[in-house]
C-alpha cells in the first residue's frame, strides 16, 4: 500500500478501522456476565478501531446458529474473516487486552498463518456460524 492509499490516520502496519472483531457472548442471568460487562466495554473504548459486540446466548440465539457456549464469558476474536480465539476467557479485563495487544502486534499475514497453525483453529476457519458472524448486527458496543 503506498502513502497516496493508506489512510491519513493509520500507519503501515497497523491493522486498519474495524480489522478486528470481537464478540463476547454471555447470558443476562449469569453474574459472571454481568460483572464482566463494564470492563468488557471499557477494553472496547481503549481500542477504539476495534468493533466489539456483546451478545446474549439466548437473546440472539438466532444468530449464533449452532455456536457451542460451554461456559462465561466466552469470547470470539476475528481479524477479517480470520477466527483468531473462540473460547472461554477468565473474566478478567486485563486478560482481554493482553490477548488483543498480542494480536495486534501480528501482521494481517501473520494473523492468517495463526489461524490455520492448529488443527482446532483449522476447524474454526470451516465453522459456518463463525464465519458467518460480523460487524453487522445487533450488540455493538460504541466506544
Amino acid at each position: 500500500m503506498t502513502d497516496q492509499q493508506r489512510p491519513r490516520d493509520q500507519e503501515e502496519g497497523t491493522p486498519a478501522r474495524n480489522e478486528f472483531l470481537i464478540i463476547c457472548l454471555c447470558a443476562e442471568w449469569c453474574g459472571i456476565c454481568r460483572e464482566y460487562r463494564n470492563g468488557f466495554q471499557e477494553v472496547a473504548r481503549q481500542f477504539p478501531d476495534a468493533g466489539f459486540h456483546w451478545l446474549d446466548v439466548e437473546t440472539d440465539a438466532d444468530q449464533l446458529g449452532d455456536i457451542d457456549v460451554e461456559n462465561f464469558p466466552t469470547l470470539i476474536i476475528k481479524r477479517q474473516q480470520s477466527v483468531l480465539f473462540y473460547g472461554t476467557m477468565q473474566p478478567y479485563p486485563a486478560h482481554l487486552k493482553r490477548t488483543l495487544r498480542a494480536f495486534l502486534e501480528q501482521s494481517a499475514e501473520q494473523s492468517r498463518q495463526y489461524a490455520f497453525s492448529s488443527a482446532t483453529r483449522c476447524g474454526w476457519q470451516a465453522d459456518d456460524d463463525l464465519q458467518r458472524l460480523g460487524p453487522d448486527h445487533p450488540g455493538r458496543i460504541v466506544a
